[in-house]
């Protein structure tokens, strides 16, 4: 992975143990177009599943996806995979506009299905979702990677349950990249493929504040976008910010933006800000800038000091696992279903109702 390309960042944890015995959860691919899918087939490995399958129209991403994981079989055609009776689930990582139907084509053919984010880039594929999420009672996963992939998102997790900072009252999220323009799809500068930038890369920051806040529901209290730096490519959106009030009280602000300057080390200075009653916690995720081009920094103060803890190889990423057995024995512990939804219904929202800036 090439630390200045976002695109194609596939973390790894490096302590994860398998759930199950091999054999036991068997998956397949659909969708090659984003990077992403890297990262989620290799966690998912990593927890004990099995990758046997692999579907794209373009040969090339058939093949360089097989030179990753070599015992994978590639069909030569989506019903082939949607038709084999030996697999519990399909991801994805396709354009996101595709990712709706394909979960819908997924869940009708009696299998789980696992999307990268953004899950939708319409609200009325979500309401097709969970229709069809309660018709069949199979998982629609989605793979918030900036949360479910951050072992300094993990550590804050354990910080927040342990109640070292009391009640979380607020979550400041900020989600730069790196924009990398000539490597970049087609559907990238597609608003109604991608579905603009709140709508992408801001469902990430969406679910993360309702995770650390508690939050089941939140409302759009404001939110806005720009094309303030790619005149040559008018169908992107490369900044977004929006407020989100809890239904617990506590607030949200986050911004996201394709304005990270090429001086940086590493693809985007994701940051978050998690302030509680008794105290605060900042996560560095992915570089502590002009000191250590390292991930996962956690500085956190409570009633007894200022702390720091590197969660780099500490935490792992046990969402996979969970998500295997939830597969496996029929339960919702990775996150439940409604959670998924919840967080891309609201950033469809913040995309519909934001104001554009000229």
């Amino acid at each position: 992975m090439a630390q200045k390309d976002g695109q194609n960042y596939a973390p790894r944890a490096a302590n994860a143990q398998p759930v199950c015995q091999k054999g036991d959860f068997r998956f397949s691919v659909v969708g090659l177009t984003h990077g992403h899918i890297y990262g989620m087939t290799q966690n998912l490995l990593d927890a004990g599943g099995e990758v046997v399958g692999v579907f794209d129209p373009d040969p090339a991403k058939v093949e360089k996806f097989r030179q990753a994981f070599p015992a994978v079989q590639s069909a030569d055609c989506e019903e082939r995979i949607l038709d084999d009776a030996g697999i519990q689930m399909i991801a994805t990582a396709d354009i996101p506009a595709f990712r709706g139907p394909l979960g819908l084509r997924v869940l009708g053919a009696g299998k789980h299905f696992f999307t990268d984010k953004a899950p939708f880039t319409t609200l009325k594929q979500l309401a097709e979702a969970r229709r069809k999420v309660e018709q069949t009672g199979l998982l629609w996963a989605v793979c918030y990677t900036e949360r479910l992939q951050s072992e300094a998102a993990g550590y804050a997790e354990q910080l927040i349950a342990s109640g070292a900072i009391g009640r979380v009252v607020q979550v400041i999220g900020l989600g730069p990249h790196r924009v990398n323009a000539p490597t970049r799809e087609p559907y990238f500068f597609k608003i109604e493929e991608y579905g603009g930038i709140l709508c992408d890369v801001g469902s990430h920051q969406v679910e993360q504040f309702l995770f650390f806040a508690g939050c089941k529901d939140a409302e759009v209290v404001h939110s806005k976008v720009a094309n303030f730096h790619h005149p040559d490519h008018p169908g992107l959106e490369d900044f977004g910010d929006a407020n989100l009030l809890g239904d617990n009280g506590a607030s949200n602000y986050f911004r996201v933006d394709w304005l990270t300057p090429e001086g940086l080390s590493t693809w985007g200075d994701g940051r978050t800000f998690i302030l509680g009653t008794e105290g605060y916690i900042e996560l560095r995720k992915y570089v502590d800038v002009a000191r250590e081009a390292t991930a996962d920094h956690v500085y956190w103060v409570d009633a007894e000091g200022e702390h720091y803890f590197n969660a780099a190889g500490q935490v792992g990423f046990p969402y996979f696992g969970r998500l295997i057995l939830d597969v496996l024995s029929g339960t919702r512990n990775a996150m439940p279903q409604e959670h998924a939804f919840k967080a891309a219904e609201l950033a469809l929202q913040a995309q519909a109702h934001a104001i554009r800036v000229k």
